[in-house]
């Protein structure tokens, strides 16, 4: 009996063991510390500012047509202005042979979504906690942590230590803040007609959509990724990678998030989508050139999933690499893409009264392994310069003398402030703007470096550039490493120890900028390693 009592004892020790460990693994991680709280004071201004009639005698002075576009995750050296051996892009080699091609371009961050966030509000994104990439998807649980942390293979993705994450609510408020204004919504007010032709990738429920945030006309999608072509499709090639995020964008295929639209409208679009944007930024272009408008188009390309037509596959039959030659392909795909907008610019008669910016997000993914952005250093996801330091043109046809160089170090928030004051549009005066307006500095009328120094953040990392130092910080590894990225473009020598002083007066010139900064709005989900030779670097996503 004895015996018979001894085992029950165990079994129900065992049993309970069990089941606490059972609550332990399967309670939710989710937690009411990242409740995302808007800044209603500024909402309340914002909406007084935008519904401020400008008159309409201000409509009467024939004012400038703005087009940006943007890349995604191209490198600076996967285009020929730049150097690239490998494709030919004389579409987008114009823009800088026409206007003025910029030697030392920036972005915000070295990811998509912050470099965006940053572009089309003028301001460093991080003012609004806007600092790391908006995720859909945290662990659940700790069983869910523990898989995916210790027990997957995901390569050189490593997840994060936070074990706290956003209730599903929360994380529905992740994209940009409705306190925020964008260039589409400063330059309707000021009666442009304005449109986004491809990527948005800044918040997919309803209030954050390029519909509510100042454009009359959208197409594309409005995730980080989207299919190319229909995986039915003829005459495109496939290519999917041995990569950890890979399996999930195909996957995803064109379901939700990922689906093409019109205003909303889910469209099934058979063409390639990289010529979609383009018939679509076209279309605009032909019904609104009698008027002064706004056309922001966003290309995925790159970007994985690895699709291309065969007729461009074909033009790179000597690469024997398949990754690598997809990649060629979709970029020479762009860049035809992109010769068809400029080319109804011109068609239309509308090239002396259009400003043309381009910039890649950031720079090219190297863990896709079809590039690894050299001679720079590092690339998407890292604050080295083949991370943030990309391809930057602009053309403005009679204002910008044509084969202009400029070397001093610019930003994509220089995009918006020039947009502004182009337009002849105001600001409101309740936050700081970081851009600097360039076209007096490409004609001349103004000359030195338009801004003081530049920075970056993103959780643990920072950085910041100041004349020709470059200081990059990881609090994480304590890492500091300050390099002469003049003479040292290709950040190979170490500084910090020779130039101790250096070092103190960018970091303290950094924290100045800090103090302006607001607290991040939702935590990241994983951070990205990279061994370059025998030093391995980490980055929060």
């Amino acid at each position: 009996m004895h015996f018979f009592s001894l085992r029950f004892k165990i079994l129900a020790s065992t049993f309970v063991f069990l089941g606490i460990l059972l609550i332990y693994l399967l309670w939710p991680l989710s937690s009411e510390k990242f409740a995302i709280r808007y800044d209603q004071a500024k909402i309340r201004f914002k909406k007084d500012f935008l519904n401020t009639v400008v008159p309409a005698s201000f409509d009467e002075k024939k004012r400038p047509n703005i087009i940006i576009i943007t890349a995604d995750d191209l490198g600076k050296t996967d285009i020929s202005l730049y150097g690239s051996p490998h494709v030919k892009t004389p579409h987008l080699d114009s823009l800088g042979f026409r206007g003025a091609v910029f030697t030392e371009g920036y972005v915000t961050s070295p990811i998509c979504s912050p470099s965006r966030a940053g572009m089309l509000t003028g301001r460093y994104q991080q003012r609004f906690g806007y600092e790391v990439q908006p995720q859909r998807r945290y662990p659940h649980n700790r069983l869910e942590y523990y898989t995916f942390r210790y027990l997957m293979d995901i390569g050189d993705w490593v997840v994060s230590e936070q074990m706290s994450v956003p209730k599903q609510k929360d994380i529905n408020k992740q994209g940009l803040p409705p306190s925020e204004i964008t260039l589409a919504e400063i330059l309707k007010k000021n009666h442009y007609r304005t449109a986004i032709m491809g990527k948005w990738h800044l918040g997919e429920q309803m209030e954050f959509l390029p519909n509510q945030r100042g454009f009359d006309e959208q197409y594309g999608f409005y995730e980080a990724f989207s299919l190319y072509s229909p995986l039915d499709a003829s005459g495109i090639v496939n290519q999917r990678l041995n990569e950890f995020t890979d399996d999930y964008i195909w996957d995803q295929g064109r379901k939700g998030p990922c689906a093409i639209r019109r205003n909303h409208e889910v469209v099934a679009e058979k063409e390639y989508l990289s010529f979609g944007i383009a018939r679509e930024a076209n279309q605009f272009l032909e019904q609104n050139c009698d008027m002064p408008f706004f056309l922001y188009v966003p290309f995925n390309a790159p970007h994985t999933p690895f699709q291309a037509p065969q007729e461009y596959y074909d033009r790179f039959a000597h690469v024997e690499d398949k990754a690598k030659r997809i990649y060629y392909a979709m970029i020479a795909a762009l860049d035809d893409a992109v010769g068809q907008i400029l080319d109804k610019v011109r068609e239309l008669g509308i090239e002396e009264n259009t400003l043309i910016c381009f910039a890649s997000d950031n720079g090219g993914a190297v863990y896709t392994g079809a590039t690894d952005n050299a001679p720079l250093k590092g690339g998407k996801f890292a604050n080295f310069e083949g991370g943030i330091n990309v391809p930057f043109m602009m053309q403005w046809k009679g204002v910008i003398p044509q084969g202009t160089v400029f070397e001093h170090p610019v930003s994509v928030l220089d995009f918006f402030a020039t947009a502004v004051e182009v337009s002849s549009s105001e600001l409101p005066q309740d936050r700081i703007y970081d851009g600097i307006n360039l076209i007096p500095y490409l004609t001349g009328n103004k000359t030195g470096a338009p801004h003081q120094a530049l920075y970056w953040k993103s959780g643990y990392n920072e950085a910041i550039r100041k004349n020709q130092w470059k200081l990059i910080l990881n609090h994480r590894d304590q890492t500091v490493l300050l390099y002469d990225v003049v003479q040292d473009k290709i950040e190979q020598k170490n500084l910090a120890n020779q130039y101790p002083q250096i070092v103190k007066e960018l970091s303290h010139t950094l924290n100045a900028w800090k103090k302006g900064l607001a607290s991040p709005l939702w935590p990241s989900v994983m951070h990205y390693r990279f061994v370059i030779g025998q030093e391995t670097y980490f980055f929060a996503l």
